[in-house]
């Protein structure tokens, strides 16, 4: 709104200063009127475009879409659990880790680990842990729902 106004404003100050400059003072107040015409029409015609556009680009408040959407992410999220190790380590681990970081409120990385092996014992902290990335046996299996479903349940005692 800012940029228009001074748009505006420097419209038609140019226009002033152009019939000035040319020598033709009598041009003055009539330069200066159809400046402020065009903008005045600019100004009204990005009003109407701004009013037709939607407000929310189709996101709604909608209570019931909003939960389908959640569904369908952690669905897919889900899925992951049953794949390869490489995509448990690429979409699963770092949302556990992040929920697990945030849980516990540990900061210092060896706290981390010590009450990682505490609520989850060895088995599944590897699973959680941030730093047990394997990069060479991305395409061995997953450790599945079974685990993923576990993890979940120990971290809801939390």
């Amino acid at each position: 709104m800012i940029r228009l106004v001074a748009g505006g404003l420097v419209l038609v100050a140019g226009a002033e200063v152009l019939a000035l400059v040319l020598g033709a003072r009598h041009w003055v107040l009539p330069a200066a009127g159809l400046a402020l015409a065009v903008f005045l029409l600019a100004t009204r015609l990005t009003f109407d475009a701004a009013q037709r556009r939607p407000a929310t680009d189709g996101i709604t408040d909608d209570p019931a879409e909003a939960l389908l959407r959640w569904r369908s992410r952690t669905e897919s999220t889900v899925q992951w659990a049953d794949s390869t190790r490489e995509d448990w380590d690429r979409h699963l681990r770092p949302r556990l880790a992040r929920e697990f970081v945030l849980a516990t409120r540990q900061r210092d990385p060896t706290a981390l680990q010590a009450t990682g092996h505490i609520v989850f014992g060895d088995d599944l902290w590897g699973w959680v842990d941030p730093n047990n990335i394997v990069r060479t046996r991305g395409r061995e299996p997953g450790p599945g729902y079974a685990t993923l479903e576990e993890i979940l349940r120990r971290m809801e005692n939390l």
